[in-house]
C-alpha cells in the first residue's frame, strides 16, 4: 500500500473530515478550492445587484446554490455537535443564501440577503493560519478586515432594503444604484438632497443607516489609525491565540511566542 493511500482514511465521513480538517496535498487543495469558490461567489453577489434582469443567468444561481448546499450538508454530516450546528451565524447565513439561490420567483425581493455570505471571508483566517506570508498579513490585519467586511455587508443590505421599499414609492429611486448612492450619502452625512424617500419607512431607513452606519464606519477608521491591543498568534504549547503585542512569553503557560509587528510601541 502506498503512503498516500495509507494516509487517506476509509469511509465517507472520515474522508470528509480528512478533506475539511486534515493535512496533506489533497486536503490543502480541497480547502483552497472552497476558499476560491467563496471569493468568486461573494464577488458575484456584490456585482449582481447592479446588473439588470436581462443580464441575469439563473442557471448560474442554481449551480452556485447546489455547491453551497453540498458544502453545508458535508459540514453538517461531519459536525461533532449537529444539534448546535445551525446555531452558528455562518451556517444560518448559508441556509439563507441557499434559499435565495433556489427561489428565482422571489429572488428580486430576497437576493440582497446573499451578500451576508461575505462573512465567510473569515474562513481565510483559520484556513491560512499556518500558511505564509499571507497568513501573517491576515493575522496582523484581522480586525481591520473584519470591520471592513461588516461595513460593506451593511451598505449592500441597507441599499437593497431602500430599493425594495422605495422603488414603487419614490420617483428618485429607479434602480439599485440610486439606492446605493442614497445609502452612501446618508452614511457619510453628506445629504445632497437630490434623492428623497417617501413614507414613514423613508424616515426610519435613513435613521438606521446613519446611526448604525456611522458606528461601523468609525470602528473601521479606529482600526486604521489605532493598532490592535492584542496580537492573533497561537501559542504552540497551550493554544492561547491572543497575546499582548509586545509579549515574549505566553502568559498562560510561559512558552516563548513569536509575534511579528510593524514597530508598535505601547
Amino acid at each position: 500500500m502506498s503512503k498516500a493511500a495509507a494516509e487517506k482514511p476509509l469511509g465517507p465521513r472520515r474522508t470528509l473530515i480528512w478533506l475539511y480538517e486534515g493535512v496533506g496535498k489533497w486536503p490543502l487543495t480541497f480547502r483552497w478550492s472552497i476558499l476560491v469558490f467563496d471569493m468568486l461567489t461573494i464577488s458575484y453577489f456584490l456585482v449582481s445587484p447592479f446588473v439588470g434582469e436581462e443580464g441575469r443567468h439563473y442557471w448560474l444561481d442554481y449551480v452556485i446554490g447546489a455547491i453551497i448546499t453540498a458544502d453545508l450538508a458535508a459540514r453538517f454530516y461531519i459536525s461533532p455537535k449537529r444539534k448546535r450546528f445551525f446555531l452558528r451565524f455562518m451556517n444560518i447565513a448559508d441556509l439563507i443564501v441557499v434559499f435565495t439561490m433556489f427561489a428565482p420567483l422571489v429572488s428580486q425581493n430576497y437576493a440582497f440577503l446573499r451578500i451576508i455570505r461575505a462573512v465567510r471571508i473569515a474562513r481565510a483566517f483559520s484556513f491560512l493560519r499556518t500558511e505564509s506570508p499571507l497568513a501573517r498579513y491576515l493575522q496582523l490585519h484581522r480586525v481591520l478586515m473584519e470591520r471592513a467586511i461588516n461595513l460593506v455587508v451593511f451598505l449592500f443590505i441597507m441599499s437593497a432594503l431602500v430599493y425594495a421599499d422605495q422603488v414603487a414609492k419614490s420617483p428618485d429611486i429607479r434602480n439599485y444604484l440610486d439606492a446605493f448612492y442614497f445609502t452612501v450619502t446618508s452614511l457619510t452625512t453628506t445629504g445632497y438632497g437630490d434623492i428623497e424617500l417617501v413614507g414613514w419607512t423613508g424616515r426610519v431607513l435613513p435613521i438606521i443607516i446613519m446611526l448604525l452606519g456611522v458606528t461601523l464606519f468609525l470602528r473601521l477608521l479606529r482600526a486604521l489609525v489605532t493598532p490592535a491591543s492584542k496580537a492573533e498568534v497561537e501559542c504552540t504549547n497551550c493554544g492561547l491565540t491572543r497575546h499582548e503585542r509586545d509579549a515574549v512569553h505566553c502568559k498562560h503557560c510561559g512558552a516563548v511566542v513569536y509575534i511579528e509587528n510593524e514597530g508598535f510601541e505601547p
